[in-house]
């Protein structure tokens, strides 16, 4: 039986809970989705799923299917979600599954630059800057001969085929992006991890060729590893599924048979009320916390965060602004943004990390409540640049 872990946090004793001790670390640079526990907590058995000890023993799932170890359950709550929602086309796309999109992302490229010939050169990897921190380390982690990182977008100039990553909303300043070079030799990767009600106006169904997804950031169930992709072509399907066969045999049907629960249950609080509707309980739980942050650095003299525009959001019937999973905090006078935080134990992700300047740094707004209320009142204790960073 799959239910709460047992060193899970109970419900009770809640003062306990909340307590953090002013000397501790508060580690904001992992978008580790732990703000969603209350809601799934409340469900109690709802999502539980009985795995016997016969079950899930062949490697297989659907020997019939260009993915053939993605369990039909998942690949039908999978559809039947984005239909929910509205942010993607999934009717007529083949369903690839991996462990986390991670995998899925290293699929992608291995299916949309191979084969390569012996005299070919590596293909470019691009992505705008600022781009999620880790593209970089996970296109050259391999050191493959078939693509290689190239960095920033705007200013790729290299004439012959490349590959753009088009993230939206953008890790790590939630920007709604388009393509940036656009030319005919170009193949696009759309990483839409955080294209969800919670975090931002649903406006169309996305329809691309490659359309990458989470579990961790669709429902906060990062533990279980698993993510997927919407493709429209046949042969890069069946690539993407080589390159998970060939590097793990497969993903998890533990794990997947956990999600397509999860999904369902998601899916059919959205016939309900706005309590049991995860996506507008996630939507209101961001829009508070952006709230407060902004009040917060409304009264700084220091930092500064992006805007948003006002949107007709097509799942809520109304016009929402963005509330991304991070905050993309700037700091004046030319500061180092994430030592600063340092200084004051609070551990994020630096601006040089994603492409851009040292003033920048990258915040989880995703945190479990006591985090996110001592971060608060850290920041709002910030009163100068140089505050509490020692020199030498």
């Amino acid at each position: 039986m799959i239910g709460p872990a047992k060193n899970s946090v109970p419900a009770t004793n809640p003062t306990k809970k909340l307590l953090l001790s002013p000397d501790s670390i508060i580690n904001l640079d992992h978008g580790d989705p732990t703000m969603f526990e209350p809601y799934w907590r409340k469900l109690g058995e709802k999502c539980t799923v009985e795995i016997s000890g016969s079950d899930l023993m062949s490697y297989c799932s659907d020997i019939g299917n260009i993915c053939w170890f993605l369990e039909p359950q998942l690949s039908d709550a999978i559809k039947r979600l984005h239909r929910t929602v509205g942010n993607a086309v999934s009717e007529d796309r083949y369903v690839v599954v991996g462990t986390g999109s991670t995998q899925l992302y290293q699929a992608a490229l291995f299916a949309l630059t191979s084969p390569g010939g012996a005299e070919a050169d590596p293909i470019s990897v691009v992505c705008a800057a600022p781009y999620y921190s880790s593209y970089q380390e996970e296109t050259d982690f391999l050191r493959s001969g078939l693509y290689k990182w190239a960095g920033d977008a705007y200013s790729f100039d290299k004439d012959g085929p490349y590959i753009e990553i088009v993230t939206s909303p953008n890790n790590p300043d939630g920007a709604i992006l388009e393509a940036v070079v656009n030319r005919k030799e170009g193949k696009l990767i759309h990483d839409l991890a955080y294209y969800w009600p919670q975090y931002t106006p649903i406006t169309h169904p996305a329809d691309y060729d490659i359309m990458l997804f989470t579990f961790s950031k669709s429902t906060g169930h990062a533990g279980s590893r698993i993510g997927w992709a919407l493709v429209n072509d046949k042969v890069v399907a069946r690539k993407m599924t080589k390159f998970i066969e060939v590097s793990s045999t497969g993903v998890s049907k533990e794990s997947q048979l956990r999600a397509a629960k999860i999904l369902g249950v998601a899916i059919e609080g959205c016939q309900h009320s706005d309590s049991e509707n995860f996506f507008k309980y996630g939507q209101c739980l961001m829009a508070e916390r952006w709230e407060k942050l902004r009040d917060v650095v409304k009264n700084s003299q220091i930092f500064s965060l992006p805007k948003y525009p006002q949107e007709w959001c097509n799942f809520i019937s109304k016009y929402s602004e963005s509330h991304p999973a991070f905050a993309w905090l700037k700091c004046k006078e030319d500061t180092n943004c994430e030592s600063l935080l340092r200084a004051h134990k609070i551990l994020t992700r630096g601006g040089e990390r994603f492409g851009v300047g040292q003033e920048y740094a990258r915040i989880s707004l995703l945190s479990r409540e006591r985090d996110f209320n001592q971060f608060l009142e850290r920041l709002s204790g910030i009163k100068t640049a140089g505050q509490g960073i020692r020199t030498t």
